[in-house]
């Protein structure tokens, strides 16, 4: 096998029984939803003749779980970091074909432990979020405070929190056009908060190939895109501090971020798509970015699943990051976002079930003249 796992027990290794019990363990990492995880343990009797694992220190609620994969000649990839919320046992006579399912979510799920209210003043929306990392000891990411709001000052709208800190700060990067996750990267208990826009700029950090005969690393991949979104944006808002009637203008048909190939939502469709937004802000820039947020959301219009092995891939694939994919034609080949990785784990393999989008597709194919361009 090309690559190895480890799984901590609130900081300690799990112990052979236990893993030889684990028949099949799952991790889900989402680019903006909370990260989660299913081991699912074979149970007997114990020599205490209790049921194995159900009522073990490591397993109980809030201890803490993480999962380090190691591709073969690769540094470590924490794929999980978080914390046990949830038991499933099934059990049938004699216990034979009982088992165990235990399931959790990464430490972001330590920040919807309680719902408030508060009010924030004379403070931009990249500063709260680095605010509320830093209370519960994750490190902020050094991308959120760029692409970053105007300060909410009390003259104008104050910020209002009425939920949880990350159903706030999910809200509040939804309408910035960021995405907000904690995650770790090499090293269980030290998490970074992300409230950040994509990186889509850079390199490629691997290569999906499909059809080369000796060094495919995906056996089958499916493409979608869908044109049926929005592509440009209208908005207008009256404020407190401008007299004027007619308001101020958000009017865009540019998300800002950098393209991931030749042709945008707007270039490929051929037709814009415009809707209208209004939204209460103090400010022009407060209101345009609101739009650019809306165009940037409705901008992923293209799709692409898989399933890659560990083994055969040499490397984990991580939410957040941009591949490239070769041999696939000339529309979809290129550069994608890494949206989702499934994680499944067994004793023999590591294969990771991946979404990944792009707000772009290829050139138009030279001398087209149609659909039956090239047949007549």
């Amino acid at each position: 096998m090309a690559s190895t796992f480890q799984l901590l027990l609130n900081g300690t290794a799990a112990d052979d029984n236990l893993l030889n019990a684990l028949s099949s363990l799952e991790v889900e990492e989402n680019a903006d939803l909370s990260g989660a995880i299913q081991l699912n343990f074979a149970i007997s009797r114990s020599e205490a003749d209790d049921l194995t694992f159900v009522n073990d220190a490591g397993l109980q609620p809030f201890a803490n779980l993480a999962i380090i994969a190691t591709p073969e000649d690769k540094p470590d990839e924490c794929i999980f970091d978080g914390y046990v919320l949830s038991h499933k046992l099934h059990l049938e006579t004699g216990i034979t074909n009982s088992s165990l399912q235990v399931w959790g979510q990464d430490a972001s799920w330590l920040m919807n432990l309680e719902e408030k209210t508060r009010e924030w003043v004379d403070v931009t929306d990249a500063s709260v979020a680095n605010t509320i990392f830093n209370e519960y000891g994750f490190t902020p990411d050094s991308g959120n405070t760029e692409d970053d709001s105007p300060s909410h000052t009390e003259d104008g709208h104050s910020l209002m929190q009425r939920g949880s800190d990350i159903q706030f700060l999910r809200n509040l990067a939804r309408r910035n056009g960021k995405l907000c996750r904690v995650a770790c990267t090499t090293t269980p208990g030290k998490c970074t908060g992300y409230f950040a826009s994509p990186k889509l700029d850079g390199d490629p950090l691997l290569t999906l190939t499909l059809n080369d005969p000796e060094a495919w690393t995906v056996r089958a991949l499916d493409f979608d895109w869908d044109v049926t979104r929005p592509s440009a944006v209208k908005a207008s808002q009256a404020l407190f501090s401008d007299n004027n009637e007619d308001g101020v203008s958000g009017d865009t048909n540019d998300s800002e971020l950098p393209l991931l190939d030749a042709r945008s939502l707007a270039d490929f469709a051929g037709k814009p798509m415009t809707v209208l937004l209004t939204a209460p802000v103090d400010a022009a820039g407060e209101l345009q970015l609101r739009a650019k947020s809306l165009l940037r959301e409705s901008g992923w219009f293209v799709r692409c699943e898989g399933e890659a092995d560990v083994s055969r891939l040499s490397a984990v694939l991580r939410v957040g990051t941009v591949v490239q994919i070769e041999g696939v034609g000339s529309l979809n080949s290129g550069k994608y976002y890494v949206w989702s990785v499934r994680h499944t784990i067994t004793a023999d393999s590591h294969k990771m079930k991946f979404t990944l989008v792009r707000n772009a597709v290829g050139a138009p194919p030279q001398n087209s003249s149609g659909l039956l361009g090239g047949l007549l």
